[in-house]
This record gives structure tokens, sequence and C-alpha cells, in this order.
């Protein structure tokens, strides 16, 4: 499908972005993971534009092809808040879409600016860093023998680059973060964009998060979310059915679908029928 692309500007930095479709029945506004991904992996999301959503998805700042920073000073959950509701502003009230930590990003930017969200779309997303951390160790655990014994003792050495932990930490995530056998060139590519942002807010991998959003956690927030809410979740991904209920039961009456062939990228492994749950939900936001 046909996009526009180009910059606009969020607190005055350039912001790199993709637009698909006409908003006749809204738009959607997309949030990349990572911290520090870029938003390739989600041009899935694009599907909707056929059934009257303009879908725009944009690299936060220091992402993709947006503007770096001199230093990593803003490089925090409270600076993406605000470049989102930046980006927010030239488009209207907008359907929120966030995947893994742009699910958490969403869920900050509601507690601050819902009232000009349409509705919220939960992927994978997490609203405690601790709880998600703990659930990715059980995960661990759960690997072939050599491959966890491999990740812990590396860990434990802080040797996050010899060839066999590398090797180990794949098996992990092509377990738990995208379980198709040969990756869209698109997720490689949001992949390979991760580098200062990603060290960091996050640290040196998914599971031994040492950065900025280590404590990071609004559990106890989320019942002052009042939007629409739809929360979706991968069974085998490395943010676990668990870390979503949480979210389902902290925002009341929120939907909760759980994709049991499917990792973090369920829009890819699973992709008609995701793009079908999130097109009945928001069909049927007032």
């Amino acid at each position: 499908m046909e996009a526009s692309e180009g910059f606009m500007r969020a607190l005055g930095y350039r912001m790199f972005y993709r637009s698909f479709g006409t908003a006749s029945r809204g738009t959607v506004l997309c949030l990349h993971g990572g911290p520090g991904a870029s938003h390739e992996y989600l041009l899935p999301i694009a599907d909707l534009a056929p059934f009257g959503y303009r879908v725009v998805l944009f690299d936060q700042l220091g992402c993709g092809h947006s503007e770096r920073t001199r230093g990593t000073s803003l490089y925090t959950v409270e600076h993406n808040i605000e470049e989102v509701e930046g980006v927010r502003r030239a488009l209207g009230r907008v359907h929120l879409f966030g995947s893994s930590y742009g699910g958490a990003l969403l869920l900050a930017v509601a507690l601050k600016y819902q009232r000009n969200l349409r509705s919220l779309v939960v992927a994978s997303g997490l609203a405690s860093t601790p709880l998600t951390v703990r659930e990715m160790w059980r995960l661990i655990d759960r690997l072939p023998p050599s491959v966890r014994r491999t990740i812990r003792e590396s860990n434990e050495k802080g040797d996050f680059q010899s060839p066999r932990y590398l090797k180990a930490v794949d098996v992990f995530y092509r377990t738990h973060l995208c379980r198709l056998p040969v990756w869209p060139h698109e997720v490689v590519q949001s992949l390979e964009n991760t580098g200062t942002v990603y060290r960091v807010m996050n640290g040196p991998n998914e599971f031994t998060i040492t950065g900025r959003i280590r404590d990071w956690d609004v559990t106890d927030q989320l019942p002052r979310i009042r939007r629409p809410t739809l929360v979706t979740v991968g069974r085998h991904g490395e943010v676990t059915p668990r870390v979503a209920r949480e979210i389902h039961r902290g925002i009341r009456g929120s939907r909760l679908v759980q994709f049991r062939e499917s990792s973090p990228m369920a829009f890819w492994e699973e992709r008609p029928r995701y793009i079908e749950v999130l097109r009945d939900f928001l069909d049927h936001v007032r």
C-alpha cells in the first residue's frame, strides 16, 4: 500500500513518520518498542487502512530516521510521552497502539493525556518492568539446560558479547520474540536499528534491563485509565500472558485477547486474525 512519509516537528526535533490511508473511521497512531527500535516491524498494522483508518507510524527520538541528540539525557519515558503528544497534536484525537515498550509508553501517555485519546491497544506491552523481567527469567529456566546455563553464567559475569552467549540469546529470541522460521525483513531492520537509546533505556538485552526503565512500574495507577482498551498478548511471548492479565485487571472494562501460536509478533505470526481482532475492537469504539 502506498504511504506518505516525511518529518514533523515535536518538541523542536525532527520526527520521521509514515502514514497509510485516510481517516474516515479514525486515526491509529502506533508506538514502536525497544526502547530504541524503529517503526518498520509495525507495518502490518497498516492493513487497517483499507477499512477506513489512517495508520501513522513514527520513530521516537534517537530512533530509526528521527533526529539524534548530542547527549542521552532526553532518552527517558517522560520525554517519550511528550514526543507522542507532540505528534498526536498534528493528528487530532487518535486510537493509540503500542507494542512492547511502546505498550508501556502508551500507558504512560494515557495516564497523562487520555483526554486526547479515543482508545488504547496494548500489544504485548508492560505496566511493570520488574514483573516482566521476572517472567522472562522464568521462560529462560524452561529453555534447554545448556542454553539457560550459558545465559545465567554470562549474565553473572557481565559477558554479553561472547559467541556462545549470543547464540544462547538467539534461542530465547526465536522462542519468545519472533517464532517465524524466517524473520520478516522489517522485523530484522527494526531490531538492527537498536543502539544508543536501547542501551541507555533498556540495557544489553531483553531480559537484562539495567537502564532507565529498570524500576518503571505503573501497575497501581492503571485504574485511572478510563478509555476503551484492548490488551493483546502472544501465548509464547517474552512479555507473558501474566503481564497482560495484570494490565487487563487494572484497566476496568478492558478486553484481553491471547494469540495461542504467537510471540509478541502476533501481527506477523497470526496476521489475518490479529487485524480482524483489532478492526473489530476499533469499529466498536464510540
